[in-house]
């Protein structure tokens, strides 16, 4: 069964089916928020959450995207549907670049190919800022070059994503969304789990704390809510929009900004010893995060967001509100009822 429009149309039916995978994650949980009600939602995450809002508001389908079989399984999920949101994705294990590859690009091609077969019009693939070609101290529109930071296995991982992508264009519309950093409190005691480790105790990360923090005084980057992100997603799921789309909330986050939320700021750090620091407590496995990231921060451009508002989209959520909540709630270790970001897993999704 087919969807019911075809390519070019210009815009949804009130009632329309969209699938999304990775729908258990964080930006697939403020989707779901978002949506929920207003369509026809189908998930798909390798466990099936709990019947508890918002998740209560699709139907499942428990599947990992990379695993044996996915293609003909996520082909019957795709079946019948208008849009499919591609979210699905692995952080960890860190460790095994071999299984991140497997899911980032395997899981995509996979979800990819099965969209074709199944006749979607729309894909909407969530890239990131990491997708984007060094740039450091620059900001960026959607024509910079998607090649990564070689030394980021996130990067890495999200480039290779554009180019499997590319296939799909003059098959189906096609929509790739290129966030900065996503934030919700729900998710902060899992994100330190990911990112801190367990050896990293949470009440260091709190305001009076924060405010000697050394970091390099070139180093820029941005947040922007998952709320604000969802309702990106929703725009170009009922305009229809196709291309690429930067995603992020002012203001920048740089050393002025994180004085203004913290209160201060420590002495500037070199990057080169930023780098060595991250890569020694990796080697030593005091922390679960490969020192890619450090790169990754150093060289990632801003984003120019201009190309998204020119469709009506506007962050509801300033970028230094975002960054102070979320900081708190990995303080207090929030976290959300369901499987968002889940502890144990080595997935977001």
């Amino acid at each position: 069964m087919g969807a019911r429009f075809p390519i070019g149309g210009s815009g949804y039916p009130s009632d329309v089916r969209i699938v999304i995978t990775g729908a258990s994650g964080n930006a697939g949980t403020a989707l779901l928020r978002r949506l929920a009600g207003r369509h026809e939602l189908v998930g798909v995450s390798r466990r099936r959450p709990p019947a508890l809002p918002p998740y209560d508001a699709a139907e499942w389908v428990s599947l990992d995207v990379s695993g044996a079989g996915a293609g003909e399984a996520l082909r019957r999920a795709f079946e019948g549907a208008d849009a499919v949101v591609h979210l699905a994705w692995a952080i960890r294990p860190q460790r095994r670049p071999d299984v991140l590859h497997r899911v980032n690009q395997g899981g995509t091609a996979a979800v990819v190919d099965a969209a074709i077969a199944a006749g979607v019009p729309h894909l909407v693939h969530q890239s990131s800022v990491g997708a984007y070609a060094p740039a450091p101290g620059c900001t960026v529109d959607e024509t910079w070059a998607t090649t990564g930071v070689p030394s980021s296995l996130y990067s890495v991982d999200k480039a290779a994503a554009e180019r499997i992508v590319d296939a799909a264009e003059g098959r189906l519309l096609v929509t790739r969304m290129r966030p900065a950093l996503i934030f919700q409190d729900a998710a902060a005691s899992e994100v330190a789990r990911y990112f801190l480790g367990p050896l990293v105790p949470r009440a260091l990360v709190r305001p009076a704390l924060l405010r000697f923090a050394p970091l390099p005084d070139a180093l820029t980057f941005q947040v922007v809510a998952a709320s604000d992100v969802a309702a990106a997603i929703e725009l170009v799921l009922l305009q229809r929009a196709e291309g690429a789309f930067n995603v992020a909330a002012a203001p920048a986050i740089d050393r002025d900004a994180l004085r203004s939320v913290f209160g201060g700021v420590g002495p500037p750090l070199p990057p080169r010893v930023l780098r060595a620091a991250a890569a020694a407590a990796w080697r030593a496995r005091l922390v679960p995060t490969e020192p890619g990231w450090v790169d990754l921060a150093a060289q990632a451009p801003c984003l120019d967001t201009a190309r998204l508002s020119s469709l009506g989209w506007h962050p509801q959520h300033d970028a230094r509100t975002v960054l102070a909540s979320f900081a708190a709630a990995i303080r207090r270790g929030a976290g959300h009822a369901g499987p968002l970001l889940y502890p144990r897993s080595e997935r977001t999704a």
